[in-house]
């Protein structure tokens, strides 16, 4: 059964750590936290003291997707604010190996995340040295956006790769999932499904969660 992990771009900033909290009493599996700095998307959304606030009122698995430019000169501060995985796009490392280096020696997971332009071909020397792959199956910066159908064949490829080559890297997808879509993409290979409007919108919150993780509602 796939993970979720609630966005929380979607959600009600001007009462963060309530609407967290009720997330992760509904049962959610991570807590998606979208880092933009406006250079590297055209966007701005928060930084590392935000997540250091939520740590103090969740236990949930923070996975914290950094869409910044120079992402080695903030890993130690999102690290000290509480990550349990960090993901960086694979455009903005100037030295890919590096980066993910400097994440696991900082003692939590590594991931890169791969734009709808980006083949997953970037990662092959690097693939083994992973936690998880994130699938952006919109162009990243804003939420509800529209689910690009196309990206079905990246996530099948590396599927494949995976069992190819007896790899244990998580699949990770963001950008336009709902409860109509999961479970292809869990079909095709997904582990780990980012959802933002589709739960902190939805009239039923628990609901739309158990929807999107494939149980009986």
């Amino acid at each position: 059964m796939v993970k979720v992990a609630p966005s929380i771009l979607a959600a009600d900033f001007s009462k963060l750590a309530e609407d967290v909290s009720e997330i992760e009493k509904l049962g959610a599996d991570w807590l998606h936290l979208d880092i933009m700095d406006g250079h590297f998307v055209p966007n701005i959304s928060f930084g590392a003291d935000v997540i250091k606030s939520l740590r103090r009122h969740s236990n949930l698995f923070f996975d914290v997707h950094l869409m910044i430019e120079n992402p080695d000169q903030y890993v130690p501060d999102f690290v000290a604010a509480g990550a349990d995985l960090i993901v960086v796009h694979a455009e903005a490392c100037k030295h890919l190996d590096r980066t993910i280096e400097l994440i696991k020696a900082a003692g939590i997971q590594a991931g890169v995340a791969l734009n709808p332009h980006t083949p997953p071909e970037v990662l092959e020397f690097v693939i083994h040295k992973l936690d998880l792959v994130l699938v952006m199956t919109v162009n990243p910066g804003f939420g509800g956006q529209t689910f690009n159908a196309v990206m079905m064949e990246k996530i099948k490829d590396l599927n494949e790769w995976r069992a190819y080559g007896g790899l244990e890297f998580l699949i990770e997808v963001d950008g336009g999932v709902t409860a109509e879509n999961a479970r292809e993409l869990e079909v095709v290979g997904a582990d780990v499904l980012v959802a933002g409007t589709a739960i902190f919108k939805a009239a039923d919150r628990s609901s739309a969660m158990r929807r999107i993780r494939g149980e009986d509602v």
